[in-house]
C-alpha cells in the first residue's frame, strides 16, 4: 500500500521540555521569529522532514510559509515545502477549547493565503501546507467539522457572487486551493484513544483518501493514568488501528507523541532504536525540544537519521480486556498518590522556568478544572515537577499491580525495564517517605538493577529543603540544574 507522498518518520513539535535554549533563540522563552527559525532549523541542519506549527494555546505566525520562502529561499529553492518539508497545523478544538474556537477559523482560512505564497515561489502546484492535527479528538463528527469547514466554507465560498449578476469571489480575488486538507485526529484519553479505530473508520466512511495519519498521545495518558497506563493505552490503540488499516485496504500511519523524559515516552537521540523496537507500527514519531535541544548537535542527526531510514512492521495481537484491566488498576493508584503530592508538586511548579512565550495547553484535567477538586500543572510541568524531588513519576501506579500484572506489561513493553531503569537513576529514596511505603515495595518488587546519579540526588534534596522552607531561594537554578543531569526539563 503505496501512498504518492512522503511520510516522514520524525516529526519536530514545540513542546517546551528542553533545559537549554538553542543557539539561535533571543531569549530562554522561544516565541515569534525563533520559531520561524527553528522550523528552517530543523528542516536544513537536523534532516527533520517535518515541522508542528502549533496554533493551539499560544500566539502563531500565520504568515511562516511567506517568512520561511523569502528569508530561507536558497534552501527552499532545493527542498520544497509540501513535497519534500512539511509544515503541519496544529489547531485549537472548538469542542473543548471555547475561549480559542474562533483561531481555528483563522487557521483554515490562512492555508490559501500560503498556497498562494508558494505558488508565486514554486510555479507549481503543491500545496505547502494540506494537514492539519485536530487535538482532543472525540468523535468523528467533531473531525468531519474541520474537514468540511474547510471545503464548504473556506474554499466553497469562492464561488458565491456578491449579488445577482455579479462576479464571484474567486474572480475577484483569485481561487481557494487545495480544495480539501487531511484532518488529523490526535487522541488523548483512555476512552477515545481506546476507540481510535472505531472514530477513524467512521470518519474515513464518505471519503475518497489515499491515506489516513493518527496522533496518538503519550504525555497526557502518563499524566492521567500512570505510565504504566499510558503504555498499554498506546499498544492497543496501535493493533487496532494496524486491524483498521488491513480491514479497509487504506494505509494508516500513526503518529506517537514521546517526550525524552521516560514518564512521557523516552526518546532520546541515543535510544532511537529501542523506541522503534517498542513502537514498531508507528510511522511517525515525535522529536521534542529537548531531544533537539539538550544533546550535541551530532548525537541529534544521527537520531533523525536512524528514525528517517527505520521502517515500520507489524505488532502482535494484544489482550485488549488484560489491558483495561490493568489501566483500571494503575490508574486509580496512580492518581491516589498524585493527589497526596500534588500541593508540593504545585509548590516546585511555580518554579520551573518558561521555554516558549505561550498559555498553557488547557489539558485533560484542565478541562474538569481540577482533578477531584486539585488543579495541577500540565504534563511537562507536572512531570519537571516530580523528578525535581527526586520522585519519578514512573514508580506511582505501579503498587496495585500483581507480579503477573508487570509480567505481561513487560511481555507487550520489552523495554518496560530499561525505561524503568533510565526513570530510577534520578530517584532520591528519601523522597520516597514523601509517599507510602507500598510505593517504595512495589519499586523493590520490580527487582531491578539500577544506579543512582548522585549528583541529581543531592540537588533534589536541595530542592526538596528549599521548598519545606519556603524560602525559594536559588530554587530555580537547582531545578535547571537538575534538569541538565538528565537531559530534559520534564
Amino acid at each position: 500500500m503505496n501512498v504518492n507522498r512522503k511520510i516522514p518518520r520524525c516529526m519536530s513539535t514545540q513542546h517546551p521540555d528542553n533545559v537549554n535554549p538553542p543557539f539561535f533563540a533571543e531569549s530562554p522563552e522561544m516565541g515569534g521569529e525563533d520559531e520561524i527559525q527553528e522550523a528552517y532549523y530543523v528542516f536544513s541542519h537536523l534532516d527533520c522532514e517535518e515541522q508542528m506549527w502549533d496554533f493551539e494555546g499560544k500566539e502563531v505566525d500565520s504568515y511562516v510559509i511567506k517568512k520561511l520562502l523569502s528569508k530561507y529561499e536558497w534552501y527552499f529553492r532545493e527542498k520544497q515545502l509540501g513535497k519534500d518539508v512539511f509544515l503541519t497545523l496544529r489547531v485549537p478544538n472548538p469542542t473543548v477549547e471555547k475561549d480559542e474556537a474562533k483561531i481555528l477559523l483563522e487557521t483554515l482560512e490562512s492555508i490559501p493565503r500560503s498556497y498562494d505564497t508558494a505558488h508565486l515561489f514554486y510555479k507549481n502546484n503543491i500545496p505547502p501546507i494540506f494537514e492539519v492535527i485536530l487535538p482532543m479528538t472525540s468523535s468523528a463528527k467533531s473531525l468531519n467539522r474541520v474537514y468540511h469547514y474547510y471545503k464548504d466554507f473556506v474554499v466553497g465560498k469562492q464561488h458565491e457572487s456578491f449579488s445577482q449578476g455579479d462576479i464571484t469571489l474567486a474572480e475577484w480575488i483569485g481561487t481557494f486551493e487545495p480544495e480539501k486538507v487531511n484532518v488529523i485526529p490526535l487522541f488523548e484519553d483512555l476512552e477515545h484513544m481506546l476507540n481510535a479505530h472505531n472514530i477513524t473508520r467512521e470518519y474515513l466512511a464518505d471519503k475518497d483518501v489515499d491515506y489516513q495519519r493518527v496522533f496518538l498521545a503519550r504525555s497526557d495518558p502518563a499524566m492521567n493514568y500512570g505510565q504504566v497506563g499510558a503504555i498499554l493505552m498506546n499498544k492497543v490503540a496501535l493493533f487496532n488501528l494496524q486491524e483498521l488499516e488491513q480491514e479497509l485496504g487504506i494505509p494508516i500511519y500513526p503518529i506517537i507523541g514521546v517526550g525524552s523524559a521516560p514518564f512521557r515516552g523516552n526518546l532520546k537521540p541515543d535510544n532511537v532504536e529501542s523506541m522503534m523496537e517498542e513502537y514498531p507500527s508507528v510511522q511517525t514519531f515525535t522529536t521534542q525540544s529537548a531531544f533537539k535541544y539538550d544533546y550535541s548537535h551530532d548525537l541529534v542527526r544521527d537520531g533523525i537519521r536512524k528514525l528517517n531510514e527505520g521502517t515500520r512492521s507489524k505488532v502482535p495481537p494484544i489482550d485488549e480486556e488484560r489491558c483495561r484491566e490493568i489501566i483500571r488498576k494503575c490508574a486509580g493508584s496512580y492518581k491516589e498518590s498524585l493527589m497526596k503530592m500534588a500541593p508540593l508538586i504545585n509548590d516546585v511548579s511555580n518554579f520551573i522556568p518558561r521555554r516558549r512565550k505561550r498559555k498553557l495547553h488547557i489539558g485533560l484535567f484542565g478541562y474538569s478544572r481540577s482533578l477531584e477538586g486539585v488543579k495541577l500543572p500540565r504534563a511537562i510541568g507536572l512531570c519537571c515537577s516530580f523528578y525535581s524531588i527526586g520522585i519519578p513519576p514512573e514508580v506511582l501506579g505501579l503498587d496495585t499491580l500483581s507480579d503477573r500484572d508487570i509480567d505481561y506489561v513487560r511481555d507487550v513493553s520489552p523495554h518496560f525495564d530499561t525505561n524503568m531503569r533510565d526513570a530510577l537513576r534520578f530517584l532520591n529514596p528519601d523522597s520516597l517517605r514523601l509517599l507510602p511505603e507500598k510505593v517504595k515495595k512495589a519499586v523493590d518488587r520490580l527487582g531491578l538493577d539500577y544506579e543512582i546519579d548522585e549528583s541529581h540526588r543531592r540537588t533534589t534534596a536541595y530542592i526538596l529543603e528549599n521548598v519545606h522552607n519556603s524560602t525559594g531561594k536559588g530554587l530555580e537554578e537547582s531545578i535547571l540544574q537538575a534538569a541538565n543531569a538528565r537531559g530534559f526539563l520534564g
